[in-house]
Protein backbone atom coordinates (compact mmCIF):
# COMPACT_ATOMS: atom_id res chain seq x y z
CA UNK A 1 0.00 0.00 0.00
CA UNK A 2 1.41 3.43 -0.99
CA UNK A 3 1.63 6.48 1.24
CA UNK A 4 -1.63 7.95 -0.03
CA UNK A 5 -3.42 4.69 0.70
CA UNK A 6 -1.95 4.53 4.18
CA UNK A 7 -3.00 8.13 4.85
CA UNK A 8 -6.58 7.43 3.71
CA UNK A 9 -6.71 4.24 5.80
CA UNK A 10 -5.35 6.03 8.87
CA UNK A 11 -7.80 8.92 8.53
CA UNK A 12 -10.74 6.55 8.02
CA UNK A 13 -9.75 4.53 11.08
CA UNK A 14 -9.42 7.69 13.19
CA UNK A 15 -12.83 8.99 12.13
CA UNK A 16 -14.45 5.61 12.70
CA UNK A 17 -12.94 5.28 16.19
CA UNK A 18 -14.61 8.50 17.39
CA UNK A 19 -17.90 7.96 15.53
CA UNK A 20 -19.80 6.65 18.60
CA UNK A 21 -19.16 9.97 20.35
CA UNK A 22 -21.22 11.85 17.74
CA UNK A 23 -23.83 9.33 16.58
CA UNK A 24 -27.03 8.13 18.23
CA UNK A 25 -27.59 4.53 19.36
CA UNK A 26 -29.35 3.49 16.13
CA UNK A 27 -26.58 4.84 13.91
CA UNK A 28 -23.93 3.13 16.03
CA UNK A 29 -25.89 -0.11 15.80
CA UNK A 30 -25.80 0.19 12.00
CA UNK A 31 -22.01 0.51 12.24
CA UNK A 32 -22.00 -2.60 14.41
CA UNK A 33 -23.93 -4.50 11.75
CA UNK A 34 -21.47 -3.28 9.12
CA UNK A 35 -18.64 -4.54 11.32
CA UNK A 36 -20.17 -8.01 11.64
CA UNK A 37 -20.71 -8.24 7.88
CA UNK A 38 -17.16 -7.00 7.32
CA UNK A 39 -15.83 -9.80 9.54
CA UNK A 40 -17.91 -12.40 7.70
CA UNK A 41 -16.95 -11.02 4.29
CA UNK A 42 -13.26 -11.05 5.24
CA UNK A 43 -13.58 -14.71 6.22
CA UNK A 44 -15.32 -15.48 2.92
CA UNK A 45 -12.67 -13.47 1.07
CA UNK A 46 -10.08 -15.96 2.27
CA UNK A 47 -12.04 -18.75 0.57
CA UNK A 48 -13.39 -16.95 -2.49
CA UNK A 49 -10.97 -14.08 -3.03
CA UNK A 50 -7.66 -15.69 -2.05
CA UNK A 51 -8.21 -19.36 -2.93
CA UNK A 52 -10.78 -18.85 -5.70
CA UNK A 53 -13.28 -21.34 -4.23
CA UNK A 54 -16.91 -20.49 -4.95
CA UNK A 55 -18.74 -20.75 -1.63
CA UNK A 56 -22.39 -19.71 -1.48
CA UNK A 57 -23.15 -21.45 1.81
CA UNK A 58 -21.03 -19.36 4.16
CA UNK A 59 -24.02 -18.62 6.38
CA UNK A 60 -23.99 -22.30 7.42
CA UNK A 61 -20.63 -21.89 9.18
CA UNK A 62 -21.79 -18.61 10.69
CA UNK A 63 -24.81 -20.48 12.05
CA UNK A 64 -22.72 -23.37 13.40
CA UNK A 65 -20.63 -20.94 15.44
CA UNK A 66 -23.62 -18.96 16.71
CA UNK A 67 -25.55 -22.06 17.80
CA UNK A 68 -22.48 -23.65 19.41
CA UNK A 69 -21.93 -20.53 21.49
CA UNK A 70 -25.62 -20.19 22.36
CA UNK A 71 -25.96 -23.83 23.46
CA UNK A 72 -22.81 -23.76 25.58
CA UNK A 73 -23.84 -20.46 27.17
CA UNK A 74 -27.52 -21.17 27.89
CA UNK A 75 -27.23 -24.84 28.83
CA UNK A 76 -23.87 -24.96 30.59
CA UNK A 77 -23.45 -21.30 31.64
CA UNK A 78 -20.08 -20.97 29.95
CA UNK A 79 -19.19 -17.25 29.55
CA UNK A 80 -20.01 -16.30 26.01
CA UNK A 81 -16.57 -15.02 25.02
CA UNK A 82 -15.00 -18.24 26.31
CA UNK A 83 -16.95 -20.10 23.63
CA UNK A 84 -15.19 -18.24 20.79
CA UNK A 85 -12.44 -20.83 20.18
CA UNK A 86 -14.82 -23.78 20.37
CA UNK A 87 -17.36 -22.09 18.08
CA UNK A 88 -14.62 -21.54 15.53
CA UNK A 89 -13.37 -25.10 15.91
CA UNK A 90 -16.83 -26.62 15.42
CA UNK A 91 -17.47 -24.53 12.29
CA UNK A 92 -14.00 -25.24 10.94
CA UNK A 93 -14.16 -29.00 11.49
CA UNK A 94 -17.65 -29.14 9.98
CA UNK A 95 -16.38 -27.23 6.92
CA UNK A 96 -13.48 -29.68 6.49
CA UNK A 97 -15.82 -32.67 6.72
CA UNK A 98 -18.12 -31.15 4.10
CA UNK A 99 -15.36 -29.93 1.80
CA UNK A 100 -13.11 -33.00 1.80
CA UNK A 101 -15.23 -35.12 -0.60
CA UNK A 102 -16.00 -32.22 -2.97
CA UNK A 103 -12.87 -30.05 -2.84
CA UNK A 104 -11.86 -31.23 -6.33
CA UNK A 105 -14.95 -29.56 -7.82
CA UNK A 106 -14.51 -26.19 -9.47
CA UNK A 107 -16.55 -23.07 -10.09
CA UNK A 108 -20.30 -23.49 -10.35
CA UNK A 109 -20.23 -27.14 -9.28
CA UNK A 110 -18.67 -26.33 -5.93
CA UNK A 111 -21.05 -23.39 -5.55
CA UNK A 112 -24.08 -25.66 -5.98
CA UNK A 113 -22.78 -28.04 -3.31
CA UNK A 114 -22.23 -25.20 -0.82
CA UNK A 115 -25.72 -23.83 -1.48
CA UNK A 116 -27.10 -27.27 -0.66
CA UNK A 117 -25.06 -27.49 2.55
CA UNK A 118 -26.32 -24.09 3.67
CA UNK A 119 -29.94 -25.09 3.14
CA UNK A 120 -29.48 -28.45 4.86
CA UNK A 121 -28.12 -26.73 7.98
CA UNK A 122 -30.94 -24.16 7.99
CA UNK A 123 -33.63 -26.85 7.64
CA UNK A 124 -31.97 -28.99 10.33
CA UNK A 125 -32.06 -26.01 12.70
CA UNK A 126 -35.73 -25.32 11.94
CA UNK A 127 -36.66 -28.96 12.58
CA UNK A 128 -34.58 -29.11 15.78
CA UNK A 129 -32.97 -32.36 14.59
CA UNK A 130 -30.90 -32.90 17.75
CA UNK A 131 -33.42 -31.41 20.17
CA UNK A 132 -31.08 -28.62 21.31
CA UNK A 133 -31.51 -25.82 18.77
CA UNK A 134 -35.00 -24.64 19.71
CA UNK A 135 -36.49 -25.24 16.27
CA UNK A 136 -37.96 -22.27 14.42
CA UNK A 137 -38.10 -20.26 17.65
CA UNK A 138 -34.36 -20.49 18.14
CA UNK A 139 -32.48 -19.97 21.41
CA UNK A 140 -33.27 -17.19 23.91
CA UNK A 141 -31.46 -15.75 26.88
CA UNK A 142 -27.90 -15.66 25.55
CA UNK A 143 -25.79 -13.64 27.96
CA UNK A 144 -23.96 -10.42 27.25
CA UNK A 145 -20.17 -10.52 27.00
CA UNK A 146 -17.95 -9.42 29.87
CA UNK A 147 -14.51 -7.88 29.47
CA UNK A 148 -12.35 -6.97 32.46
CA UNK A 149 -15.40 -7.13 34.72
CA UNK A 150 -17.46 -4.82 32.47
CA UNK A 151 -20.69 -6.17 30.97
CA UNK A 152 -21.08 -4.95 27.40
CA UNK A 153 -24.68 -3.91 26.75
CA UNK A 154 -24.92 -0.64 24.83
CA UNK A 155 -24.34 -0.26 21.06
CA UNK A 156 -21.44 2.10 21.78
CA UNK A 157 -19.76 -0.61 23.86
CA UNK A 158 -20.36 -3.30 21.25
CA UNK A 159 -18.89 -0.96 18.65
CA UNK A 160 -15.41 -1.16 20.15
CA UNK A 161 -15.65 -4.93 20.67
CA UNK A 162 -16.75 -5.60 17.08
CA UNK A 163 -14.45 -3.13 15.36
CA UNK A 164 -11.57 -4.22 17.58
CA UNK A 165 -12.14 -7.71 16.15
CA UNK A 166 -12.26 -6.23 12.63
CA UNK A 167 -8.89 -4.54 13.20
CA UNK A 168 -7.36 -7.75 14.54
CA UNK A 169 -8.76 -9.71 11.59
CA UNK A 170 -7.33 -7.25 9.07
CA UNK A 171 -3.87 -7.41 10.64
CA UNK A 172 -3.89 -11.22 10.78
CA UNK A 173 -5.21 -11.66 7.24
CA UNK A 174 -2.73 -9.14 5.83
CA UNK A 175 0.09 -11.10 7.43
CA UNK A 176 -1.40 -14.34 6.12
CA UNK A 177 -1.72 -12.85 2.62
CA UNK A 178 2.00 -12.02 2.56
CA UNK A 179 3.07 -15.40 3.93
CA UNK A 180 4.03 -18.54 2.05
CA UNK A 181 0.49 -19.81 2.66
CA UNK A 182 -1.03 -16.69 1.08
CA UNK A 183 1.25 -16.86 -1.96
CA UNK A 184 0.32 -20.52 -2.46
CA UNK A 185 -3.37 -19.59 -2.42
CA UNK A 186 -2.75 -16.91 -5.04
CA UNK A 187 -0.97 -19.40 -7.32
CA UNK A 188 -3.84 -21.80 -6.80
CA UNK A 189 -6.43 -19.16 -7.65
CA UNK A 190 -4.69 -18.00 -10.81
CA UNK A 191 -3.81 -21.41 -12.28
CA UNK A 192 -4.47 -24.59 -10.33
CA UNK A 193 -2.81 -26.84 -12.90
CA UNK A 194 0.37 -24.77 -12.94
CA UNK A 195 0.38 -24.61 -9.13
CA UNK A 196 0.12 -28.38 -8.89
CA UNK A 197 2.85 -28.75 -11.50
CA UNK A 198 5.13 -26.64 -9.31
CA UNK A 199 4.73 -28.96 -6.35
CA UNK A 200 1.93 -27.16 -4.46
CA UNK A 201 -0.42 -29.55 -2.68
CA UNK A 202 -3.60 -27.97 -4.04
CA UNK A 203 -6.04 -30.08 -2.02
CA UNK A 204 -4.23 -29.22 1.23
CA UNK A 205 -4.30 -25.48 0.59
CA UNK A 206 -7.92 -25.53 -0.58
CA UNK A 207 -9.00 -27.37 2.56
CA UNK A 208 -6.89 -25.11 4.78
CA UNK A 209 -8.43 -21.96 3.28
CA UNK A 210 -11.93 -23.42 3.50
CA UNK A 211 -11.49 -24.54 7.10
CA UNK A 212 -9.87 -21.30 8.29
CA UNK A 213 -12.49 -19.10 6.61
CA UNK A 214 -15.30 -21.21 8.08
CA UNK A 215 -13.73 -21.16 11.55
CA UNK A 216 -13.51 -17.38 11.44
CA UNK A 217 -17.16 -17.16 10.40
CA UNK A 218 -18.04 -19.42 13.33
CA UNK A 219 -16.37 -17.06 15.78
CA UNK A 220 -18.25 -14.13 14.23
CA UNK A 221 -21.41 -16.12 14.93
CA UNK A 222 -20.54 -15.93 18.63
CA UNK A 223 -20.36 -12.13 18.44
CA UNK A 224 -23.71 -12.03 16.66
CA UNK A 225 -25.32 -14.33 19.25
CA UNK A 226 -24.15 -12.27 22.23
CA UNK A 227 -25.11 -9.00 20.55
CA UNK A 228 -28.66 -10.14 19.78
CA UNK A 229 -29.14 -12.43 22.87
CA UNK A 230 -31.47 -14.51 20.67
CA UNK A 231 -30.82 -16.47 17.50
CA UNK A 232 -33.09 -18.35 15.11
CA UNK A 233 -32.68 -20.09 11.73
CA UNK A 234 -34.08 -17.03 9.95
CA UNK A 235 -30.87 -15.15 10.79
CA UNK A 236 -28.82 -17.58 8.68
CA UNK A 237 -30.82 -17.82 5.47
CA UNK A 238 -29.45 -18.24 1.96
CA UNK A 239 -29.82 -14.48 1.51
CA UNK A 240 -27.06 -13.93 4.07
CA UNK A 241 -24.68 -16.00 1.96
CA UNK A 242 -25.74 -14.04 -1.13
CA UNK A 243 -25.01 -10.72 0.58
CA UNK A 244 -21.57 -11.89 1.70
CA UNK A 245 -20.75 -13.19 -1.76
CA UNK A 246 -21.90 -9.87 -3.21
CA UNK A 247 -19.71 -7.88 -0.80
CA UNK A 248 -16.57 -9.81 -1.76
CA UNK A 249 -17.24 -9.57 -5.52
CA UNK A 250 -18.30 -5.91 -5.42
CA UNK A 251 -15.32 -4.86 -3.31
CA UNK A 252 -12.81 -6.79 -5.40
CA UNK A 253 -12.14 -10.44 -4.59
CA UNK A 254 -8.83 -10.76 -2.77
CA UNK A 255 -8.65 -7.10 -1.73
CA UNK A 256 -9.18 -6.50 1.99
CA UNK A 257 -9.72 -2.73 1.61
CA UNK A 258 -12.26 -3.41 -1.13
CA UNK A 259 -14.17 -5.85 1.08
CA UNK A 260 -14.36 -3.23 3.85
CA UNK A 261 -15.57 -0.55 1.44
CA UNK A 262 -18.20 -2.86 -0.03
CA UNK A 263 -19.40 -3.76 3.49
CA UNK A 264 -20.18 -0.11 4.13
CA UNK A 265 -21.94 0.25 0.77
CA UNK A 266 -23.95 -2.99 0.80
CA UNK A 267 -25.00 -2.84 4.47
CA UNK A 268 -24.89 0.89 5.22
CA UNK A 269 -26.45 2.50 2.17
CA UNK A 270 -29.78 0.60 2.36
CA UNK A 271 -30.11 1.87 5.95
CA UNK A 272 -29.59 5.46 4.82
CA UNK A 273 -32.45 5.10 2.34
CA UNK A 274 -34.76 3.10 4.60
CA UNK A 275 -37.56 5.66 4.10
CA UNK A 276 -37.62 4.66 0.43
CA UNK A 277 -38.13 1.02 1.33
CA UNK A 278 -40.23 0.30 -1.75
CA UNK A 279 -37.50 1.29 -4.21
CA UNK A 280 -34.19 0.97 -2.39
CA UNK A 281 -33.57 -2.68 -3.29
CA UNK A 282 -34.53 -2.03 -6.93
CA UNK A 283 -32.04 0.83 -7.12
CA UNK A 284 -29.45 -1.24 -5.33
CA UNK A 285 -29.91 -4.10 -7.79
CA UNK A 286 -29.54 -1.76 -10.77
CA UNK A 287 -26.34 -0.32 -9.31
CA UNK A 288 -24.96 -3.84 -8.88
CA UNK A 289 -25.78 -4.68 -12.51
CA UNK A 290 -24.04 -1.55 -13.77
CA UNK A 291 -21.03 -2.32 -11.59
CA UNK A 292 -20.68 -5.84 -12.95
CA UNK A 293 -20.93 -4.59 -16.54
CA UNK A 294 -18.49 -1.69 -16.31
CA UNK A 295 -16.26 -2.76 -13.40
CA UNK A 296 -16.43 -6.53 -13.26
CA UNK A 297 -13.22 -6.77 -11.18
CA UNK A 298 -14.83 -4.86 -8.31
CA UNK A 299 -14.35 -1.43 -6.81
CA UNK A 300 -10.77 -2.14 -5.68
CA UNK A 301 -9.42 -5.09 -7.68
CA UNK A 302 -6.69 -7.16 -6.09
CA UNK A 303 -3.19 -6.51 -7.39
CA UNK A 304 -2.73 -8.14 -10.75
CA UNK A 305 -6.49 -8.38 -11.46
CA UNK A 306 -7.35 -4.88 -12.67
Amino acid sequence: MNRAGLAVAGLSAALLSVAPLFLDAYQVDVLNSIGLYALLALSLNLILGEAGLFNMGHAAFYAMGAYTAAILNTRYQIPILWTLPLSGAVAGVFALLVARPVIHLRGDYLMIVTIGVGEIIRIALINDVFGITGGANGIFGISRPKLFGLTIRQPQEFFYLIWGCVTLTILLFLRLKRSRFGRALNYLREDEVAAEGNGIDTDYYKLAAFGLGAAWAGMVGTLFATKMTIISPESFSFWESVVLFMIVILGGAGNIAGVLLASFLVVGLPELFREFAGARMLVFGLVMMVMMVFRSQGLLPAQGRS
